[in-house]
């Protein structure tokens, strides 16, 4: 069993708390490593020598900033394969979608190579009689970044990079039920040339983000997790006087109208839904046919396309379609929460309550389920679940369709399906929700643009990785100079009025 640890001042080094917590294979049940829980001194430690660091990485000019991310993204891609391997055995998924996580942080590295245009500022000369306006934007000096378990590389990617891009030391505070990628992505950092001490991990349970929260060196927080703890670290952060940008929970609808292509439809919820194994705050949940002859079309593709998804460990090759959930409590989780949907007479159309995989009994397996004839006032319409389920509920209406997604508490994402330009521009300009799909089930944008949701699913002005993160992880200074071209005797000097 491995014995894995903190990443301080550019090393490992071993935790001091004699508190541990199990990292699991999902796949088999076992535990394959234990990560010790830091305490208070240990992140505070921690933050302090990142605030020795901060100053000479932000007077290091933005272009040479740059070449580190470019460095990094070269070795990255070296250690692709390795980094996968280890992502799928902590977290379950399979390979392709642990490669996936991976690029999809290596994007917003990419973005940040751009830091010299993203951090220029803005000049004004002769804003009056002698005088420049000229604005500058600067790093907040230490940002905490607490992370989730479901994408243990994009997500920390997506905040480290701009954080230190920026000219900011970061901490990061990785989920402690898959920590080890965090690890060797802050090792490659080194490597690439980023000085010690710029970015740390303290690995750790509400302890460790208690004591990121009260540090009073933090300038500004980062969370990706559920809506109550979104709430919580938003509220604490700010109590504190720190900048935060808290991104929480998400349930989300992909609308079908009458004329849209019913297998295009099909294949994007099956795709967007079970991918996965449902752990992610895109994933579509909700599908909502707008006609009764529309729903039944859509679950006679549906469900032939569900009972073929393949369920399987990571090593069983790249024909499995989604692996284990994280942990066991997950697992017990969504079975649960599957048979309160049973009770309360939603119609469960594909049941894999007791799937079991021969040789992996013990290991954190879900089927697919689909339930149809859902109804907004059942638990499984308005908890996130975070699980290889998909609920079908029947609209009688665009207008109804479109009221449901408008109305629910989360507003992440969501996407329609149709042939109408009128119906999909409506929906688009209508819809109350952070990122729209048009005949795209999952609307995450490119790294160039931000991502954000709207309502519970966000606290906090600003959104994640583009122009945004830029925003968020630096501060404008504005400075008005006036040079005078003439003194009196004795070194008076001549004030006229600007205007």
């Amino acid at each position: 069993m491995q014995d894995l640890s903190h990443f301080v001042d550019g090393a490992r080094v071993a935790g001091t708390s004699g508190r541990f917590g199990d990292v699991y294979n999902p796949a088999t049940g076992e535990v394959q490593a234990k990560v010790p829980y830091a305490t208070k001194d240990e992140v505070d430690a921690a933050v302090a020598r990142a605030a020795e660091a901060q100053p000479a990485w932000a007077a290091t000019n933005p272009q040479r900033r740059a070449r580190v991310m470019m460095e990094f993204v070269r070795l990255l891609n070296r250690d692709m394969d390795k980094l996968a391997e280890v992502l799928s055995s902590e977290h379950g998924k399979t390979l392709p979608d642990a490669k996936g996580d991976l690029q999809r942080g290596l994007e917003v590295v990419e973005f940040c190579i751009g830091a010299p245009h993203l951090l220029k500022g803005e000049y004004t000369d002769s804003a009056g009689p002698g005088i420049d306006i000229y604005s500058m934007r600067q790093p907040l000096g230490v940002a905490a970044a607490i992370m989730p378990f479901n994408f243990p590389a994009m997500m920390p990617l997506w905040h480290v990079a701009p954080a230190l891009v920026c000219g900011n030391a970061v901490v990061l505070k990785p989920s402690e039920r898959d920590p080890s990628v965090p690890l060797m992505l802050a090792e490659l950092f080194i490597e690439a040339g980023l000085p010690k001490g710029c970015f740390q991990v303290v690995n750790g349970d509400k302890e460790a983000v208690d004591a990121l929260l009260d540090n009073d060196t933090i300038g500004g927080v980062s969370f990706v997790g559920s809506t109550p703890i979104a709430q919580y670290i938003y509220s604490r952060a700010t109590a504190n006087g720190k900048r935060a940008q808290c991104f929480g929970g998400a349930k989300n609808h992909l609308i079908v109208m009458p004329d849209a292509d019913m297998d295009q439809a099909a294949d994007a919820l099956v795709g967007s839904g079970y991918g996965a194994a449902g752990e992610r705050c895109m994933a579509v949940s909700v599908a909502v046919p707008v006609g009764e002859e529309t729903a039944d079309r859509l679950i006679d593709k549906l469900v032939p396309r569900i009972e073929k998804l393949k369920v399987g460990p990571y090593t069983s090759g790249d024909d499995v379609d989604f692996g284990p959930v994280v942990t066991r409590e997950a697992q017990q989780r969504i079975l649960s929460l599957i048979d309160r949907g049973v009770e309360e007479g939603a119609k469960l159309v594909v049941d894999n309550r007791n799937f079991s995989l021969q040789g992996y009994e013990d290991g954190f397996f879900v089927g697919p389920h689909l339930f149809d004839h859902v109804t907004k006032d059942m638990d499984i319409y308005k908890t996130e679940i975070f699980g290889p389920v998909l609920s079908t509920v029947r609209a009688g209406s665009y207008e109804e369709a479109l009221g449901l997604a408008m109305d629910h508490e989360y507003g992440n994402g969501t996407a329609i399906f149709t042939r109408d330009g009128d119906t999909a521009r409506d929906f688009a300009n209508r819809i109350n929700i952070g990122m729209v799909g048009v005949n795209v089930p999952i609307p995450v944008p490119l790294a160039y643009h931000t991502f954000g949701g709207w309502k519970k699913s966000v606290f906090g002005d600003l959104n994640q990785h583009g122009p945004d993160s830029f925003k968020f992880y630096t501060r404008t200074k504005t400075v008005t100079a006036r040079w005078p071209s003439g003194l009196k005797e004795g070194g008076e000097f001549h004030f006229k009025q600007m205007d």
